[in-house]
């Protein structure tokens, strides 16, 4: 049985699960929300992650059309075929996704999402709005974890070149799964803790093969959005964390300043977990931002 969100109504969700062919490959993708809702937005996920990991906010938006795939290699969807996944293909992809199912829609990007939406959208893919939640604002390796960022880099390169089954076996070895998950976890509630950790046991080890994550990794470690910001000309949201240790509250401040037109909402007490443990807030800055003369029913 999944560990119940302590806040989040996901029992209330009802997605459809839908394909479509794209870039030579197959794309898995949920729809949430009534088809007929006056605003549809894309969410793409993080490094790692699939589409459930996004589900806590997008219970609390009831009211918006919410399409959210898995990321080529990840989940459901299956690699890119004759490609390496490097940014390039991601947003290639991202682009052709979009155009396919949702044109028009309003683009989220959480965390390894955030740097795929940016330089799609800096690239040319139309949207009215560009949501970043967790954004990954500055390389990672001058981050506060910035040795962490090594090691991780030695345990991607290490799991890719090792023989495949023992390579394979200790990146998705539950132990460091449970590692990374206690050491981004900010929350001190038992309940939303175990959430978490759930959630992390779940699906953090989704992935395709190894190829396919270590060509993710590379490109999460390779680039970040302040790369695309100053040629993003729609409306951008930042929601970012104030103990976040991949891209400090303070890096994120100067990232905001990078694009035209921006506003940052800053959420205190979580790190980069911010759509496990504080989706209420996630939701109502991405309702504000939606509809600003509206304003939050929630």
């Amino acid at each position: 049985m999944p560990v119940p969100h302590p806040t989040a109504p996901l029992g209330s969700l009802r997605p459809t699960r839908h394909d479509v062919e794209l870039v030579g490959g197959a794309t898995a993708y949920w729809e949430y929300g009534p088809a007929d809702a006056e605003k549809t937005i894309v969410a793409v996920h993080g490094f790692r992650g699939e589409h459930h990991g996004l589900e806590a906010v997008v219970a609390l938006l009831p009211e918006m059309r919410i399409i959210s795939p898995d990321l080529p290699g990840f989940g459901e969807t299956f690699p890119l075929p004759g490609r390496t996944h490097d940014l390039a293909a991601y947003t290639d992809w991202l682009r052709a996704f979009v155009s396919a199912v949702a044109p028009g829609a309003v683009i989220v990007g959480h965390s390894f999402g955030s740097i795929v939406a940016s330089a799609a959208v800096a690239g040319g893919l139309a949207t009215p709005g560009l949501i970043l939640v967790n954004p990954i604002g500055a390389p990672a390796l001058e981050g506060p974890r910035g040795i962490m960022t090594r090691l991780a880099i030695f345990y991607y390169w290490a799991g890719a070149r090792l023989p495949e089954r023992l390579g394979t076996a200790i990146l998705r070895n539950g132990l460091v799964v449970r590692v990374m998950s206690v050491t981004m976890a900010k929350t001190t509630d038992k309940e939303l803790r175990r959430f978490v950790h759930d959630q992390h046991d779940t699906y953090f080890s989704r992935f395709a093969d190894r190829d396919v994550l270590h060509d993710a990794f590379v490109t999460s470690v390779s680039h970040d959005v302040s790369e695309f910001a100053p040629a993003i000309e729609v409306p951008t949201l930042l929601v970012a964390a104030q103990k976040d240790d991949i891209t400090p509250i303070e890096a994120e401040r100067r990232l905001a300043t990078l694009f035209p037109h921006a506003e940052l909402v800053e959420i205190p007490d979580v790190g980069h977990l911010i759509h496990y443990e504080t989706p209420g807030p996630a939701a109502s800055a991405i309702r504000r931002f939606l509809a600003p003369s509206a304003g939050d029913t929630r």
